[in-house]
């Protein structure tokens, strides 16, 4: 027990940076998934050729490479865009998350009934009229379960930040092992503080399954 509280600051600080990646990533990818996602549904064909291009080439990527590419490779192409690794984790994992989250989107426009759709054409409303009041507050809720779903996973891919030199919860934890030679011990630790961000996501997903359903 007192090993545990000795190490115990040190894995709350990598478990502050594994939180503030998540939440980042987790905004700023929704925030180009949503855009993505309703423009894979757009009449414009420009604008579903460059969703399904982005989404499907992302989607195709494990995020590990994302990350490799955009901390070391990218800024040989363009020094400019040379960050820093907790910069670098944060774009990465929000272009990972917006590719998801395009498709949860687009799958989540595509399953509001049809009727809803027409009846909008009925009264002349545009097509951003027809997303903005119809379409996104109905989608909204048939994505929230899938979405919910992948902050979680997104939660896990977060560790993968840890290559490129973030200093989160899983890198903390190995830092520490090292230190103590207590590798049992101190990702136990790791595991039941993941399990505590994670799980209270599982039961806001599944609370709003069964309203849902």
């Amino acid at each position: 027990m007192s090993q545990i509280i000795h190490f115990l600051p040190a894995l709350l600080t990598g478990l502050k940076l594994t939180v503030t990646l998540v939440v980042i990533s987790a905004l700023a990818g929704t925030v180009i998934g949503v855009a993505l996602g309703l423009a894979a549904t757009c009449p414009l064909a420009p604008a579903r050729w460059i969703s399904a291009i982005y989404t499907n080439v992302i989607r195709g990527i494990p995020p590990l490479v994302i990350l490799f590419f955009m901390y070391f490779a990218l800024p040989i192409l363009f020094p400019a865009l040379a960050f820093s690794a907790m910069v670098t984790g944060i774009i990465g994992l929000s272009v990972y998350t917006a590719a998801y989250m395009s498709e949860i989107i687009r799958g989540s426009v595509l399953a509001v009934p049809r009727g809803q759709s027409e009846a909008a054409d009925v009264l002349a409303m545009g097509y951003f009229l027809k997303i903005r009041y119809i379409l996104l507050p109905q989608a909204t809720k048939i994505a929230l379960p899938s979405g919910v779903g992948f902050l979680i996973s997104l939660v896990k891919a977060s560790a993968l930040a840890s290559v490129i030199g973030v200093t989160e919860l899983t890198d903390e934890g190995h830092i520490v092992s090292t230190l103590n030679n207590e590798p049992l011990t101190v990702f136990i630790v790791v595991a039941v503080l993941y399990f505590i961000i994670s799980y209270p996501l599982a039961l806001v997903g599944r609370h709003y399954e069964r309203k849902l359903a």
